[in-house]
């Protein structure tokens, strides 16, 4: 059971940090991420395309090694 969830945290850790380093970085600074903030979050791009699928996948890996950790700590 360990090993198994040793193999699962190792997956989603590399998963999480690959889907972390392909995202887009906001170089728009301050300004722009008070002013743009409202339009990625209400606009009509919110959730779709390359950077929609992977804020979905950094998520769910992020969610899985969360869970898996606190499997391992409580289990070992």
């Amino acid at each position: 059971m360990d090993i198994a969830l040793e193999i699962i945290l190792a997956v989603a850790s590399i998963v999480l940090i690959l889907s972390v380093l392909l995202q887009e970085g906001n170089s728009d600074g301050l300004s722009g991420s008070i002013a743009g903030g409202a339009e990625q979050l209400f606009g009509s791009k919110r959730g779709r395309g390359y950077e929609g699928i992977l804020k979905k996948i950094t998520v769910v890996s992020s969610v899985v090694f969360m869970i898996d950790v606190l499997a391992l700590v409580v289990l070992g």
